[in-house]
């Protein structure tokens, strides 16, 4: 096996399967899981642990700079070496993160931190801008997308899960509302990278999508071969 690092990068809109299949592929190839989302939920939940107002661009960079952040093999998030996991789950930090990564200053920040564990060891990392500005030059890079009907049954049926119980015209608009402010904010919009693969993951299973990537990795890799049989 090659010692070379390998960035997979997956990028998407709200419920296309990002995370999913990013922590599976990164448990079948023995890669590090990045959920860049979850790090902005961090900063997300400092911020309202300290009263900040998301709308305050310069604390919200402060607590980004000062933020240690650590992801765990087996998907724990700390911050400051609390272990946040659970707290940062939840719809309120959801639309908290939703606002925070939208601020300039934080995404500069937090994609420091994002290439510096890129740079430690081979990883998938999954996200909205990761193949487009984080890692422009990644290995694999995947662009993960659903119809809107899905991607909200999907969200719904993980909310009730939780037992959060809402009507599907109510996830429907909020996902809506995500796109419009993740593919226009300022910087680092979402979009497809040219040179990503685009999955329609609408009618595909898990197990489909990952075995779509995985042949994708096997023939853009010398050394995927001998992984992800």
């Amino acid at each position: 096996m090659s010692s070379r690092k390998i960035i997979l990068a997956i990028d998407g809109p709200a419920g296309a399967g990002k995370s999913t299949i990013a922590r599976r592929l990164a448990q079948r190839l023995g890669f590090l899981y990045i959920d860049t989302g979850a790090m902005y939920r961090a900063i997300a939940l400092w911020a309202v642990r300290t009263n900040t107002d998301l709308a305050d661009s310069h604390r919200l960079e402060q607590l980004s700079l000062a933020a240690v952040l650590d992801l765990a093999q087996d998907g724990s998030v700390l911050l400051n070496g609390e272990d946040i996991t659970a707290l940062i789950r939840t719809q309120q930090m959801s639309d908290a993160a939703s606002r925070v990564s939208a601020v300039p200053a934080v995404r500069r920040a937090l994609v420091q931190k994002q290439r510096e564990m890129g740079a430690r060891q081979s990883v998938v990392m999954e996200g909205r801008d990761i193949g487009t500005n984080v890692f422009p030059d990644a290995d694999i890079k995947i662009y993960l997308d659903a119809s809107l009907e899905v991607r909200a049954a999907r969200r719904l049926h993980d909310l009730e899960a939780k037992g959060d119980h809402r009507s599907l015209d109510h996830v429907v608009r909020e996902i809506r509302e995500r796109d419009q402010r993740d593919s226009t904010r300022g910087e680092a919009p979402l979009r497809q990278a040219i040179d990503a693969f685009l999955l329609d993951t609408s009618r595909m299973t898990i197990e489909q999508v990952e075995e779509a990537i995985l042949k994708i990795y096997r023939d853009r890799t010398s050394n995927g071969k001998e992984l992800g049989r």
